[in-house]
């Protein structure tokens, strides 16, 4: 070496420097690498994600041949630098080289080309995975022996090197985070469907079903013409039919499509409505949405009667409030009250709510954060914390961010609250208790 010239000295330098910046860069390419991407295009066939992840199968060995050669160029370029300073300067230009080397290095092989592997990582580790392959099959018996020595001194510390997580599997609220974040590939609607979906294993029955004040029944006790009547009117296709009280003697399910030629007769009579009714079926209130999914579809129903523990009747769920849980509001659904009737804005920022409106929906469609872990809508909260039937005019503070006002009550149950904010976005307005 001392027998080159210091132009061939240099040069070898700068070719050592070069290696290092690759050497730098590919080992942050391979680590910030995308696992799922990646998995994308193996699976695609692209053949540097393929080699890229077949290194990064056994890491400590990726680690073990990066470092290797990282750390060999770097002390050779400090023995070529060392010589070079020797030529030109002397003894006492060593200290001078190894500032200035420890500078180069620093800038050009190490800062630099990693922030650039960090920013690029497909474009740097899939052609590096070319280069880092057949070296590790050349240097495998070196690497072998430093992964050796380095799993030993990590086993001394009860460090298991041989259990990683190869799967990267992501939690629930991981997997909601990157939903969200997803702005500018996934469009809001989307993203809003995606989280929907994932909130169906958390999310009851109960929570979406239609409460059993609200449910449109027809009592066969009353008048044929009445009955037809309401047959004629029913803005559902298919309607629960009782005797007497719907809690105590309910029949089963009349599908109108089907019947439609039955009473389209002339001679129909009641007995000829009552051949067609189908048996109810009924499911347990705290059934997931997700598995109740799955039941429709094998019991071939859409629409399915709640009842809590006691077997008491506590509302009722079809298969398109089900799908309204993931595609939001359904246009063409008779039942759906306009925006409008639920929430209406006043002239001094606050809100009209309809106290029967669930807090869930409230929540998902106006971006609120009332509780969800209790009552299921507005009116049960709020006599789940007052412990009664406040009277008109009464204010109660929910979550530090919200003021709910009763405006209109009737014998038992609160019909209508204002909503104020103290801390939001939206206009606020004052009240006084």
């Amino acid at each position: 070496m001392n027998s080159l010239d210091v132009s061939a000295l240099f040069g070898i330098l700068v070719l050592l420097i070069i290696l290092s910046a690759l050497f730098s860069s590919s080992e942050t390419s391979m680590m910030a690498l995308n696992r799922y991407r990646l998995k994308h295009k193996v699976k695609s066939g692209h053949k540097g994600a393929i080699r890229a992840q077949k290194l990064l199968e056994k890491p400590d060995r990726l680690l073990g041949v990066i470092l290797l050669g990282n750390n060999f160029v770097n002390i050779f370029a400090s023995s070529v630098a060392t010589i070079i300073a020797m030529k030109l300067i002397g003894e006492a230009g060593i200290a001078l080289a190894a500032g200035l080397l420890t500078m180069v290095v620093l800038v050009f092989a190490e800062v630099a080309p990693k922030t650039l592997a960090a920013l690029y990582p497909e474009k740097i580790a899939y052609p590096a995975a070319y280069i880092l392959t057949p070296l590790l099959k050349v240097l495998s018996p070196i690497v072998w022996m430093v992964n050796f020595f380095a799993n030993g001194f990590l086993r001394l510390f009860r460090i298991n090197v041989s259990h990683h997580d190869d799967d990267h599997a992501l939690t629930y609220e991981e997997l909601q985070t990157l939903i969200n974040e997803a702005t500018s590939q996934l469009p809001a609607h989307y993203r809003s469907m995606l989280n929907s979906v994932l909130q169906l294993e958390t999310v009851t029955v109960e929570d979406v079903m239609v409460p059993k004040q609200e449910i449109y029944a027809i009592d066969i006790d009353q008048p044929f013409e009445d009955i037809l009547k309401d047959l004629q009117k029913s803005p559902y296709t298919r309607v629960p039919i009782y005797r007497g009280s719907l809690d105590e003697d309910l029949i089963g399910i009349l599908n109108l499509r089907r019947a439609l030629p039955v009473l389209m007769r002339s001679d129909v009579s009641l007995k000829d409505i009552v051949k067609l009714i189908r048996p109810a079926y009924f499911i347990p209130e705290q059934t997931p949405l997700s598995t109740q999914l799955g039941k429709f579809n094998n019991k071939k129903r859409r629409m399915a009667l709640i009842v809590d523990e006691y077997g008491d009747l506590q509302g009722l769920l079809t298969v398109e409030d089900l799908l309204e849980e993931i595609v939001g509001k359904l246009s063409t659904d008779a039942k759906s009250k306009p925006v409008q009737e639920a929430v209406a804005v006043n002239e001094d920022g606050s809100w009209r709510i309809s106290a029967s409106e669930f807090i869930r929906e409230l929540n998902k469609d106006h971006d609120l954060d009332l509780p969800t872990d209790g009552p299921k809508t507005i009116n049960g909260l709020i006599q789940e914390i007052m412990e009664m039937i406040p009277p008109v005019g009464t204010c109660i503070r929910v979550e530090d961010n919200y003021i709910l006002e009763v405006t209109k009550i009737s014998k038992n149950a609160i019909e209508e609250v204002r909503l104020t904010f103290y801390t939001n976005k939206r206009l606020r307005h004052t009240t006084h208790d």
